[in-house]
């Protein structure tokens, strides 16, 4: 599934091409469940004519406000893409959309699973209330040591999970969640209130580091993630952990485990994330069994 990266490397690639540009056709919809707030030929009377002033991003939604305080949201979900072309260029397989431009090219947002989302709205307020509604704070501008622990505070689950909680911080999913724990030393398994100041602290920084990383190299392409270009990003041979699942950890030599959590996997070096952590021993308070307590580091 694109995540903040991909979509914000999409709305980069976009916004030089789509602002300004006045939208001439609005057609090709195929699957009207991609549209849970509104139809083709609203769309179409809606769109038509106006002109495109902004392509931003919301966690992992690419918005494009237009004139008229008209926005489109859109969620590509696990497969979708949204590619430029020239007007003569045969619709790519599995094309679901296609917005025509008075400058002769195409905005089509293509999708094979049908998972996708197309929402609009008739006011920056109408939108703004949606994305309260479902997404957290955004990590590269909104997160740090003390938000973070203000976040987790009274978080009882794994922190993994818990990462992939849209409402909880947005953007981030199962990719860049992995590499920033391991770039944390944090095990995906532990608890959120396990935790120890200087474990957060590393987290938030390591969450918006992968992040910025991903954004310079365009993305992370494993599958189907293309740019507006249709051009592949490069973060996917700069991993560390995800999806590396027997080689050998970059920074211990460690063989890269991968468990199942929930429905997602997890991708994480044992030496260097380590489930519990022991606390150090006092005078007459260590542990009677030598059991690691977890997150008293």
């Amino acid at each position: 599934m694109p995540e903040l990266p991909e979509v914000e490397s999409t709305a980069r690639s976009l916004r030089p091409r789509l602002v300004g540009r006045r939208v001439r056709s609005v057609g090709g919809v195929d699957w009207p469940r991609m549209l849970p707030n509104t139809a083709e030929d609203e769309l179409r009377a809606v769109l038509t004519g106006l002109a495109v002033s902004t392509v931003d991003r919301r966690g992992k939604y690419l918005l494009i406000g237009l004139e008229h305080d008209r926005w489109l949201a859109i969620h590509r979900k696990m497969s979708g893409n949204l590619l430029l072309r020239p007007a003569e260029t045969a619709a790519e397989p599995h094309t679901h959309l296609e917005i025509g431009l008075d400058d002769g090219w195409l905005l089509r947002f293509v999708d094979a699973r049908k998972f996708g989302r197309v929402y609009l709205f008739g006011s920056r307020g109408e939108l703004d209330a949606f994305i309260a509604a479902r997404l957290g704070p955004e990590p590269l501008t909104d997160l740090s040591a003390a938000s973070l622990t203000t976040l987790l505070r009274g978080r009882h689950g794994r922190i993994k999970s818990l990462l992939l909680d849209q409402a909880f911080l947005a953007g981030v999913g199962n990719v860049y969640a992995d590499e920033a724990l391991w770039e944390a030393r944090v095990h995906p398994l532990r608890a959120a209130d396990s935790l120890s100041s200087r474990e957060i602290a590393r987290l938030a920084l390591a969450i918006q580091h992968v992040l910025m990383l991903g954004i310079e190299r365009r993305g992370t392409s494993f599958s189907t993630y293309r740019d507006a270009d249709d051009s592949r990003g490069e973060n996917q041979d700069h991993l560390s952990v995800y999806g590396r699942e027997g080689q050998p950890c970059p920074r211990c030599g460690t063989r890269i485990r991968r468990i199942a959590i929930g429905m997602r996997a997890a991708h994480f070096c044992p030496h260097c994330q380590r489930a519990s952590v022991r606390r150090p021993a006092t005078s007459g308070t260590a542990s009677r069994s030598g059991t690691a307590r977890p997150g008293l580091a």
